[in-house]
């Protein structure tokens, strides 16, 4: 799997044909789409599309003209290339352009990600620039040390909130925001180091509200974030696919990326409907880094 998935990038720009990547592999295209698909997460042509696309992002935001990029990575026309690009990004590339990294997306290590229990592949990120938000919601401690910043115990939550509690309903009955998505973020500074105080909470974009005793406000400043989405995985490998996925967005993408974690800002987790197992087969949620171009003096 990890020389196909180097065929794919050595061959991006050209026709990548799923049949000859299961003869490089050994099997009949039967088993091969089956098996990359279990180990990959994306079916063969969406993999390779997707990852085509994130090359012809790097070209899009460095100038090149939309027509001169989709001839290069095969695509035979402007409207193809864009129907793809929505399809994929959800958005058109001239609105997208705005939100692309300024680096190739670094080169995929299957170990590497499997050992890190990422569930699949992570795509490279959105970047976008979010103007300043209230949240509140419920704190939760726990003595844990040199625990600065949600990255340091990604989905904690999981572990410390209850069933019963019920916390996320009583958000929703209390403080009505007008967006369903819950957040997770760790509320310590530098100066603690033997507690960490975890913040579950929903939008808190009402005036009129009052906040309810035992509940936690908190202002986040303007900043801009680079947003991963983990891979579709199913319930049971969730917490380890978010944990999975803050190793290799610390020790893979942010080395090999021009950005650096901007520390003035808060990093945290949001859920949304894409995270309710009732609804969806495999379920997903986004992990918010607040970033800033590298010094390179």
């Amino acid at each position: 799997m990890q020389k196909v998935i180097d065929t794919i990038e050595d061959r991006i720009k050209e026709e990548i044909k799923p049949e000859d990547l299961a003869k490089m592999a050994g099997y009949s295209p039967y088993h091969f789409y089956r098996i990359f698909q279990q180990h990959i997460g994306y079916t063969v042509m969406d993999y390779v599309v997707k990852r085509k696309l994130q090359y012809a992002l790097y070209e899009l935001v460095n100038g090149k003209k939309v027509i001169d990029i989709a001839l290069e990575y095969g695509f035979e026309t402007h409207s193809g290339f864009t129907k793809a690009f929505k399809r994929v990004f959800g958005s058109p590339p001239s609105l997208y352009r705005l939100h692309c990294p300024t680096s190739l997306p670094p080169k995929l290590n299957l170990v590497n990600l499997h050992k890190k229990e990422v569930g699949g592949i992570v795509m490279q990120p959105k970047i976008v620039q979010k103007e300043g938000f209230t949240i509140a919601g419920k704190t939760y401690e726990s003595k844990l040390d040199n625990v600065f910043y949600t990255r340091d115990a990604p989905a904690f939550w999981d572990q410390r909130i209850a069933p019963e509690e019920a916390i996320e309903t009583m958000l929703y009955e209390k403080l009505f925001p007008k967006k369903h998505g819950e957040y997770c973020v760790n509320l310590n500074d530098r100066e603690m180091n033997r507690t960490f105080t975890y913040l579950f909470a929903v939008d808190c974009d009402r005036e009129d509200i009052q906040l309810p005793e035992g509940l936690t406000k908190l202002y986040i400043k303007p900043a801009t974030y680079a947003v991963f989405k983990i891979p579709p995985v199913d319930v049971e490998q969730f917490v380890p696919s978010i944990k999975g996925t803050w190793k290799f967005i610390l020790e893979d993408w942010l080395p090999q990326s021009s950005y650096e974690v901007d520390e003035v800002g808060y990093d945290f987790e949001y859920y949304d409907e894409l995270c309710h197992h009732w609804l969806h087969e495999k379920i997903t949620m986004e992990i918010y880094v607040p970033i800033k171009e590298k010094d390179n003096m």
